[in-house]
């Protein structure tokens, strides 16, 4: 994670970050280089960076996906063969 406009500090504070949130999804993280990590891997550290810096988008999400659960109806098709 480099950036020019980040000061020693931030791009601290941002390792920092991304350590507990690899601890979090329970990804092994060192410092450095982490180039040995599947995609899955670094999709959920990036994701829990995201739900916790945004966690009004991330409620809106979860709450519309609950609504949707709720309005689910079986269909039962009965099929008769005349020969």
């Amino acid at each position: 994670m480099k950036s020019d406009n980040l000061t020693a500090q931030g791009r601290e504070t941002l390792e920092r970050f991304k350590m507990e949130a690899a601890n979090e999804v329970g990804v092994n993280l060192k410092n450095g280089y982490n180039g040995d990590i599947t995609a899955r891997e670094a999709g959920s550290v990036g994701g829990m960076m995201v739900k916790v810096m945004c966690p009004e988008q991330q409620w809106d999400f979860i709450r519309k996906n609950i609504k949707m659960m709720e309005h689910i109806h079986k269909i039962s098709l009965k099929a008769e063969i005349f020969v």
